[in-house]
């Protein structure tokens, strides 16, 4: 019986010592969502405050300025005199006039031409040409057709036509033949140079044009 006394004392004041540990948990417990735990804190040890401090900088010294630079005068040296004498040689290279050798030819005299009279061929006023009247196609009358045609014809010494060609067309191409056989029909005047007859060519104009308009 006495045993037994005793296992329930010690079971008693083991349940009392964990209700206190249980009761000391929830008096921390409440303490920490209440914020008294940090009040405990700071009044324990006061919040720390730090103050920032500027270095001064010492101010550099400015440094010495430099000393005087001293122009030195420039020495003057007088200049060296030296006498060179060299021989004069008597021989000389220099060209001479060789009177020996035998001039170039002159140049032959330069002939002026005399001047050439010349005149050109033309048409035999004197002559009975015919009217260009009469080569004058008549479809071309009947359509109405004008031109002038620009006749380039060539004459021998002789006075007589060598050739006759369209130098300047009328754009119809009837009246440039008209004007080519005119031109064979025509009499002529040989052309001359300083007088003497010579073969020439000369341009003259052949215009056909309607007489009722």
């Amino acid at each position: 019986m006495g045993v037994y006394v005793h296992e329930s004392n010690w079971a008693s004041k083991r349940g009392l010592v964990f209700i206190g540990v249980i009761g000391i948990h929830v008096l921390l417990i409440w303490g920490l969502s209440n914020g008294f735990a940090m009040k405990i804190v700071e009044s324990i040890a006061p919040p720390i405050v730090t103050d920032l401090i500027e270095e001064k900088q010492e101010e550099e010294a400015p440094p010495p300025p430099p000393p005087p630079k001293m122009e030195m005068p420039p020495v003057e040296v007088p200049p060296v005199v030296v006498d060179i004498q060299i021989p004069v040689e008597t021989t000389t290279t220099a060209l001479t006039n060789v009177t020996d050798r035998p001039q170039p030819p002159a140049p032959p005299p330069v002939v002026v031409a005399a001047p050439v009279n010349r005149v050109a061929p033309k048409l035999n006023a004197r002559a009975q040409n015919p009217d260009t009247d009469e080569y004058y196609p008549p479809t071309s009358k009947r359509l109405g057709e004008e031109g002038n045609v620009v006749v380039k014809a060539c004459i021998g010494e002789n006075g007589r036509l060598t050739e006759a060609t369209v130098q300047e067309s009328s754009n119809v191409a009837r009246l440039d033949e008209a004007a080519v056989k005119y031109a064979r029909a025509l009499r002529y005047v040989a052309g001359t140079e300083n007088g003497k007859a010579v073969a020439a060519c000369f341009p003259f104009r052949v215009r056909f044009q309607l007489k009722n308009n």
